[in-house]
C-alpha cells in the first residue's frame, strides 16, 4: 500500500471517542465503528458498523470497576464497551463512568484488523505513529508527505508544544502524550497496544502514575 494512502487511513483510524457497554457486573458488547476519545469526560456514541469484527477480548474485562474506583478515588457507576473497524485497525474501548464529576476513565485496545490482509499489524502501526519522535530514520517523513499520528497524538503535540514523552518500565514501549485535557498513556505489548486516559484535577505526574497502574492491570490480562 502506498505510504501516503496508509497515512490517510491512519488519520481515519484513531481519533478516539468513548465506546460504551458493560452495565453493573456484566459486559454488553456492541459492534460499531469507532474513533478514539481525546478526553474521558466527553461521551459520544459511535456510529453503527455493518462489518462487525469480534475483538479477542472485551476491554471492560481487563480492569474492574473496583480497581478503577480505587485508583481514581471515585465511585464507578458503569462500564460500557464497543468495538469495530475504523480505518486500518480493529479497536475496542471501555468507558468507566464515575459518580464524581470528571473522574471517568477510558481504556482502548488496538489490534490488527483480521478482515483486511493489507492492514498493518499493531507494531507497524505503532512504529509509524511514534518512532518519528525517537529519531528512527526509517520512519522519517519524505518530502511532500504528511504523516498522521494515532489517537490524537499530532493534535496533542501541537497543543502542548512538545512531543510525546517516552516512559520506561511498562510494556515493550510506552509514551505519554499530553494535552489540555490531561493526556493519555499508550503502551505496546506484542501484537496489540492500549491507550489509557484518566479524568480528574490531578497534575500530569499523578495522571501518568495512575494511567501506568491501570495499564499494568490491563496488560496482565490480555490473552
Amino acid at each position: 500500500m502506498p505510504r501516503v494512502v496508509f497515512a490517510r487511513r491512519l488519520k481515519l483510524a484513531l481519533t478516539f471517542v468513548p465506546l460504551l457497554v458493560m452495565v453493573g457486573g456484566g459486559c454488553k458488547k456492541s459492534q460499531q465503528s469507532i474513533n478514539v476519545l481525546p478526553t474521558p469526560s466527553e461521551q459520544h456514541l459511535p456510529t453503527q458498523s455493518h462489518n462487525a469484527v469480534e475483538p479477542r477480548v472485551s476491554p471492560c474485562v481487563l480492569i474492574t470497576n473496583d480497581e478503577v474506583g480505587a485508583i481514581q478515588h471515585a465511585t464507578i457507576t458503569d462500564a460500557k464497551s464497543s468495538s469495530g473497524i475504523s480505518g486500518a485497525m480493529l479497536m475496542s474501548q471501555c468507558y468507566y463512568s464515575a459518580k464524581e464529576p470528571n473522574m471517568s476513565v477510558s481504556l482502548a485496545v488496538i489490534e490488527h484488523n483480521p478482515q483486511d490482509a493489507s492492514a498493518p499489524d499493531a507494531k507497524s502501526y505503532w512504529t509509524q505513529s511514534f518512532h518519528r519522535f525517537t529519531g528512527d530514520e526509517s520512519d522519517e517523513e519524505k518530502p511532500g508527505e504528511k504523516k498522521e499520528k494515532l489517537g490524537g497524538v499530532e493534535r496533542e503535540e501541537k497543543e502542548k508544544g512538545v512531543p510525546p514523552k517516552r516512559l520506561d518500565g511498562i510494556g515493550e514501549e510506552a509514551f505519554w502524550s499530553g494535552n489540555r485535557f490531561g493526556g493519555a498513556l499508550y503502551v505496546l505489548k506484542g501484537d496489540v497496544f492500549i491507550r489509557v486516559s484518566v479524568g480528574g484535577p490531578d497534575n500530569e505526574e499523578t495522571k501518568i502514575e495512575k494511567s501506568k497502574t491501570l495499564a499494568q492491570k490491563a496488560l496482565s490480562r490480555l490473552p
